[in-house]
């Protein structure tokens, strides 16, 4: 059986999960549709998703389309958990993109769109809600065209909506007026169609039609749009044909070399790590050695090597089946008790080299209710870094804290109710502060000789600013025999994690650090010592060159209501934002601009009380800009190589 992996993606309360529940009791895996607000969905499983109504982790379910299997992710909708909505773009061979009929086109609908569509992947767009009151058609079409695709095609229309009485009616592809518009509209990007159907003596009939609609919305230059409601099942069959017709099966060759990609980690009730992988190419089978490959900070690839005890097929609704996992399955593996979200299996083929969404910048320190658990909570947080590595848990050992980087409020409420339901675990948070950067001002050396140190070893480093955007570049000026490769590898390593806190304590991005000087006496020498004496010369390297600090800032969308334009414009130069664009559209204001990351989580408190509680703002990183002022710190968890006599202290001491 062919099989079809697709995500739905919206906005948070489109009504994703619902749609998922419907089109799980339509194709009759389900007897009843569950309810968001009861916590009876088949895919909001977690604890803390049924009480708060909204999706966290993605979800997998399975249903067939006659000959089609069907592997359906459903998505968070919430911005703080755009992380996990990125992880399953990297899987899906199509999308259904929900929008309100009520609420229509919203800020993260837009930001979902465009990575849907720089992926190329066929989205099919679901326009929800029709029955509510407020329901619209004609001017939500018309914004779909305007804000989220070129090219929207409507597969439907409808009557009476707003009300109970709301139908979904569908469109013919040809024929009169409606066929001219279709015509038009395909023949924009098929000069073949183009010609068939200015041609005298060529009738095309509606098969045709479909048949160039198929290709052009699988090659991403059509969006078709549909019209329903969730909740009573209005217009999901027309969406279930258009899954099997328009969306593209997988390709993949199950005799190929295995490549599969980990895209979700979960844990089994015993505490067994479980990978949820795509399968891209090849088999892979319960019982076998898998080679693993992993993208590292610097760009290079990790290898490693496992071996899986269980391969498990989903095949119907959240039900798995013990099978040999073939190209387009999604599966779930046990055994790999190393891999990470991202890694890919068998193969290093396609594997990404960064992510579609900005890490997050901002974090919070945590702590544990009860001080006799702070141990405890740092495992459990290291074990939710596994499922969502841009947490990134940091521990000071010396004042015992622990922080966590984080995309807003609601991701840290929810990491504390995991916390809670999970372990037992009770936490308190200090305020969420802003992740800052440093930048390399100028060229900075350190040397330290063997035998003039406390090591038996040399190392002599030379920093200096690097081009935007590059992170940390390592390069060598020395020659690589001179050292044993464990050498190298150590300081290189070390490197990069002493350039974790710069002089302010931030981490240093877009510098070139360069290897010098080497030395060692075998067999005295370890690679130890190089580890223990790198942070050192680095820091002297850094100290000569200096460093600046730049903040994060965020791109923003913004919508308010007219009358509210005003105090919402004050609070947002308050906050040191800069408006570029406002564009009024009926009773509704469109804003765009960039904000410091630091303001944002005040103007979204603050931004319900001055839009009336209908404002819509979204934000994501794009960039950084030097600070004003004294430059802000971070506390160090390093042992302070910047202060060679208590660093050496500290690591004297720990040896």
């Amino acid at each position: 059986m062919d099989s079809l992996n697709i995500g739905i993606v919206a906005h948070v309360d489109a009504g994703k999960t619902s749609l998922t529940e419907r089109l799980l009791h339509h194709t009759g895996v389900i007897d009843h549709v569950g309810s968001v607000d009861a916590g009876s969905t088949q895919t909001d499983s977690m604890e803390m998703e049924r009480r708060r109504g909204i999706t966290i982790r993605s979800a997998v379910v399975s249903f067939t389309i006659d000959d089609l299997q069907v592997n359906l992710i459903d998505t968070p909708g919430h911005p703080d958990f755009i992380a996990e909505v990125e992880r399953a773009l990297r899987v899906l061979d199509g999308a259904v993109l929900v929008v309100s009929s009520v609420e229509g086109v919203q800020a993260q609908t837009r930001i979902l769109m465009r990575t849907l569509a720089r992926l190329r992947i066929p989205v099919l767009i679901f326009v929800n809600k029709i029955d509510r009151v407020g329901a619209r058609y004609q001017d939500l079409l018309d914004g779909i065209g305007e804000k989220l695709t070129p090219r929207p095609l409507a597969m439907s229309t409808v009557t009476d909506p707003g009300t109970g009485r709301a139908r979904s009616v569908p469109l013919p592809l040809s024929g009169g007026r409606r066929g001219a518009l279709v015509a038009d509209l395909l023949a924009d990007a098929s000069d073949a169609f183009l010609e068939s159907y200015l041609d005298d003596d060529t009738y095309l009939t509606e098969r045709d039609f479909a048949a160039e609609l198929t290709r052009q919305v699988r090659q991403s230059l059509v969006t078709p749009v549909y019209f329903g409601s969730a909740i009573t099942g209005e217009g999901v069959e027309d969406l279930v044909r258009a899954i099997k017709k328009f969306l593209p099966p997988p390709p993949g060759d199950p005799l190929a070399p295995l490549r599969a990609g980990v895209f979700k980690i979960d844990w089994a009730s015993g505490g067994e790590k479980v990978a949820y992988v795509r399968v891209h190419s090849g088999r892979l089978a319960a019982r076998e050695p898998v080679d693993t490959y992993r993208r590292g900070r610097t760009g290079d690839v990790i290898e490693g090597t496992g071996k899986t005890t269980s391969v498990q097929v989903f095949q119907n609704g959240t039900t798995t089946s013990e099978t040999v996992a073939e190209a387009g399955d999604i599966a779930k593996v046990y055994g790999l008790a190393h891999v990470q979200v991202d890694d890919q299996l068998g193969s290093p083929e396609g594997l990404p080299s960064s992510g579609f969404f900005a890490p997050p910048s901002l974090e919070t320190v945590v702590r544990a209710a009860r001080p006799e658990q702070t141990g405890q909570l740092y495992q459990r947080l290291r074990r939710l870094a596994e499922e969502d590595p841009l947490i990134n848990v940091r521990r000071n050992e010396a004042e015992q804290s622990i922080s966590v980087a984080l995309y807003g409020e609601v991701q840290r409420e929810v990491i504390k109710g995991l916390l809670l339901d999970r372990y037992g675990i009770e936490v308190v948070f200090d305020e969420i502060t802003t992740v800052y950067v440093e930048k390399v001002a100028g060229v900075g050396r350190g040397l330290e000789v063997i035998w003039q140190n406390a090591f038996a070893a040399t190392v002599g480093l030379r920093i200096e600013p690097g081009p935007a955007g590059t992170g940390l570049r390592y390069q060598l000026e020395v020659e690589p025999g001179g050292l044993p490769a464990a050498f190298h590898k150590a300081i290189e390593e070390t490197v990069r994690q002493t350039a974790q806190q710069g002089l302010y304590g931030w981490e240093v991005m877009d510098c070139v650090v360069t290897l010098t000087d080497t030395a060692y006496f075998s067999p005295v020498t370890s690679a130890g010592d190089f580890r223990k004496l790198t942070p050192l010369v680095l820091m002297t390297a850094l100290r000569e060159a200096g460093t600046t600090v730049h903040e994060p800032v965020d791109q923003f969308e913004l919508e308010v209501p007219d009358d509210t334009v005003r105090a919402v414009m004050s609070r947002l130069a308050a906050g040191r934002a800069v408006v570029d664009q406002c564009e009024a559209r009926g009773s509704v204001s469109h804003l765009q601009g960039t904000i410091p990351a630091s303001g944002v989580y005040e103007f979204e408190r603050q931004l319900p009380g001055l839009s009336h509680g209908e404002g819509v703002f979204v934000s994501a990183l794009s960039g950084y800009r030097k600070t004003t002022g004294a430059p802000p710190t971070r506390r160090r968890t390093d042992g302070n190589p910047l202060n060679p006599k208590e660093y050496l202290t500290h690591v004297l001491k720990r040896g």
